[in-house]
């Protein structure tokens, strides 16, 4: 095919009328518009299908790419605005702060910890929206998303933040979110928590996960873990339940005068 004969192949279809050719930047990578053809040369320069028309993959990267640079610049100024001392910056903040989604879940969890109180409180209010906003029906892609950030903290975050993920993983957390959630029954500091986090969830793999957490576990947390298990329909033996035993020693005296 000569240059002539692609020049054709190119022109608007619509302007039939007239023969006019259509005319683009030849430093532009995607024309507005062009009839794809099969190969051929323009000025000696190979061209192809593919030079004419961006495929789907390209589209799709450029999506996520600019999707990510400007879920990035809102999660920073929402960490911003959330470090901010002004409660009239800092409040419509993180009462704004669902739509921020998972990106924003790491970077809200560091600022829990600040030495500020108001900010540390604020920073968790933020997150707890953003993982009520994921939980709501219908989103289960946005929910599986930030169930794997919040899973990703209980490894090394400090013992508030991973007693909060606990909690928030409660109310959101699908199967894949109790081995994780379990393997803290293991740490005397969290384990508490733990616990009672996994008997929110539904399914088979939290019962297991006790089972087999007691196992292991030593004799002070035994009966906290079968108490567990008898309300998840399981038959243990000893241990019994503990909540009817006083934790303080008391005693009685007489009181003069009394009759």
């Amino acid at each position: 095919m000569n240059t002539h004969e692609l020049k054709s192949e190119i022109r608007n279809p619509k302007s039939e009328g007239n023969p006019k050719p259509e005319i683009r930047n030849p430093n532009s990578e995607f024309p507005a518009k062009a009839t794809p053809v099969s190969s051929g040369e323009v000025c000696g320069r190979s061209i192809r299908v593919s030079d004419l028309h961006p495929t789907p993959l390209v589209i799709a990267a450029a999506a996520i790419l600019t999707a990510a640079s400007a879920s990035a610049d809102s999660v920073a100024d929402l960490v911003t605005k959330i470090k901010s001392t002004d409660d009239q910056v800092r409040g419509p903040a993180w009462q704004g702060a669902a739509s921020a989604g998972a990106p924003a879940v790491k970077p809200l969890a560091a600022v829990m910890t600040d030495p500020d109180f108001e900010v540390a409180r604020s920073a968790k209010r933020a997150l707890w929206i953003i993982v009520r906003h994921a939980g709501r029906p219908g989103a289960d892609g946005e929910r599986q998303a930030v169930q794997s950030e919040l899973v990703a903290l209980l490894k090394d975050q400090p013992v508030p933040v991973r007693k909060e993920v606990l909690w928030m993983l409660s109310e959101i957390g699908t199967a894949e979110a109790v081995a994780p959630m379990a393997g803290l029954l293991a740490d005397a500091e969290v384990r508490e928590d733990a616990r009672c986090a996994l008997l929110r969830l539904p399914g088979p793999q939290v019962t297991e996960a006790l089972a087999k957490a007691f196992k292991t576990a030593p004799e002070e947390f035994k009966f906290a873990l079968a108490e567990s298990l008898r309300q998840r329909g399981q038959t243990v033996a000893g241990y019994p339940s503990q909540k009817l035993k006083p934790v303080k020693q008391t005693s009685l005296r007489d009181t003069p005068g009394a009759a």
